[in-house]
């Protein structure tokens, strides 16, 4: 069994979007005071660096994170390659479904993760509904939004949620092939919750 980490660093120097809290670490009851331990603290945006969407995160009434179904985040996936594309159609995802419930979207748009990017392909608004008529609940991307970076309406977020789509955002495919894999991205128990960060891994199956 072969792990694959597609999980971006979390460190001062991890980009958040712009206006959002920044991460923040530090040691905030060193073992000089503790007397026994080094204990830290963690400051943060929950739509940092790898990540899930909650549909609370942009709808009032919709489900929050710890409302969420794990096996979502813990299903069988395909990469599907999409480099190169500034707008990413059902005609651009072919794979095998069967037993598949997430496509994992590679685009390397996202170049220099030092830094937050400019602009971003995005899914055309009809994908959403044609995922799910392939089973598909879960979609997750190498950037930090399924939207324009620019938009407020967020069509994609809203046509994901209609068919019942959950959202992974900030994953890192840049050394993945395409194919299928086993997907774990188990999202923290945040009770309230619009998002959280997750530990993203693929497992070669």
């Amino acid at each position: 069994m072969k792990l694959i980490d597609i999980t971006m660093s979390l460190s001062s120097g991890t980009p958040n979007w712009p206006g959002d809290t920044p991460f923040h670490y530090e040691v905030a009851w060193p073992m000089e005071e503790s007397g026994s331990v080094n204990v830290g603290k963690i400051e943060a945006s929950t739509h940092i660096g790898t990540h899930i969407d909650a549909p609370f995160h942009y709808d009032n009434k919709g489900k929050k994170t710890d409302e969420l179904e794990l096996n979502r985040y813990f299903s069988k996936a395909v990469v599907v390659d999409c480099t190169g594309l500034s707008e990413i159609t059902s005609e651009h995802i072919q794979f095998d479904e069967k037993g598949v419930t997430a496509v994992l979207f590679k685009t390397a748009a996202w170049t220099n993760r030092d830094e937050f990017p400019e602009k971003i392909p995005v899914l055309n608004e009809s994908v959403p509904a044609y995922l799910k008529g392939k089973g598909i609940n879960l979609i997750g991307v190498d950037l930090p939004s399924v939207d324009h970076l620019e938009s407020k309406t967020l069509p994609v977020h809203r046509a994901l949620y209609e068919q019942d789509i959950n959202i992974l955002e900030g994953i890192v495919l840049d050394e993945v092939e395409e194919g299928h894999y086993q997907l774990i991205a188990l999202p923290l128990k945040i009770k309230g919750g619009d998002g959280s960060p997750v530990r993203a891994v693929l497992v070669s199956v």
